[in-house]
């Protein structure tokens, strides 16, 4: 679905009033200051991209807050990706600032309070992906929040080339190709910010998360059919073997568990693409599992679903990654 609205014809006296509604109906509400809020102008216009949605949104100067009222309803955890174009923006979370100008691009927690604001007119591309699709690709996404990522070199230019293109696409896509342009989205979201070298010189990172960073990227990688063993694994990344179950011990997860929920993970985009035609013992020996068997019993723990029956809901369309914990229907 495309969406766009425009200040330009609507009185000015709910200018104001006509903008917030338009920004909390397509991120979530939020608590907006404007300098001159009757001569306000602003544009914003919005793609679905399955659980993903994509916007752009061009304004006055402004300021935007997520307080701790807003949180008392929420429901569903999100993630803001933003990419300023014209000018600077500022943003503050969790006792920590930065400020992010045109050629870079910042995360922003949804579900916690935040200031964001622009002190001259600004176009934004914005991003807004849930909490668990990102968590199962990047472990405790909030650690990146309030640093600055490069949208102009490696896989950082090419995410913000691509979120350019979407729009120029988008009518000629249908909802199934939409929901796959989310997820690649996603995916090189995630590679942009593995790779950025600001990550791991931030004062916010450690020895300890470079090392996380770069073994969960080799681990997703490389979670096919071959061995993950962890001597494998710590090899490759240069560490010991028993150093690497350490790292690990400190998240709360064992190293077998991450490589577990990966793999399970890609199972279940695995089954959810329409045009994924292979079977679903094919898909269990391509993601690492042993058998079918296997898969079906640790998928149902996981989501509450048999494979073969996750597989039917979203065929008919009945299946949405928000209902209930982990997947689950309610």
């Amino acid at each position: 679905m495309h969406t766009a609205f425009s200040t330009t014809s609507v009185l000015p006296e709910k200018r104001s009033g006509s903008w917030s509604d338009a920004v909390s109906s397509a991120y979530f509400p939020l608590e907006l200051h404007y300098r001159q809020p009757a001569n306000f102008a602003g544009t914003l216009q919005g793609w679905t991209l399955g659980d993903v949605s994509l916007s752009r949104l061009s304004s006055d100067p402004l300021l935007y807050a997520r307080r701790h009222y807003h949180l008392k309803d929420n429901t569903e955890e999100q993630y803001l990706v933003t990419i300023p174009v014209r000018s600077d923006v500022h943003f503050s979370q969790a006792n920590r600032e930065t400020r992010c100008s045109p050629g870079g691009f910042l995360i922003e927690q949804g579900h916690e309070p935040y200031e964001f604001s622009y002190n001259d007119a600004n176009d934004l591309w914005v991003l807004k992906v849930p909490a668990d699709m990102l968590g199962n690709r990047l472990r405790m996404p909030s650690r990146f929040c309030c640093l600055n990522f490069d949208a102009e070199k490696g896989s950082g230019g090419l995410f913000k080339d691509m979120l350019e293109i979407v729009p120029n696409r988008y009518d000629r896509l249908s909802a199934e190709e939409g929901t796959l342009v989310g997820r690649q989205l996603v995916e090189l979201l995630v590679l942009a910010i593995t790779y950025d070298e600001r990550v791991l010189t931030s004062s916010v990172s450690s020895v300890r998360e470079a090392h996380l960073a770069r073994i969960e990227q080799y681990i997703r990688q490389r979670l096919g059919p071959e061995s993950l063993s962890a001597d494998n694994i710590a090899r490759a990344c240069g560490i010991s073997t028993r150093y690497l179950h350490e790292l690990f011990r400190g998240t709360g997860m064992t190293l077998a568990e991450w490589v577990r929920n990966q793999r399970l993970q890609a199972c279940r985009e695995a089954l959810s693409n329409p045009h994924e035609n292979e079977s679903i013992a094919q898909i269990a020996y391509a993601w690492g599992f042993g058998d079918q068997a296997q898969l079906s019993r640790l998928f149902k723990a996981k989501f509450g679903l048999s494979p073969r029956d996750y597989r039917r809901v979203c065929q008919t369309g009945g299946y949405s990654p928000s209902n209930g914990k982990d997947g689950r229907l309610e």
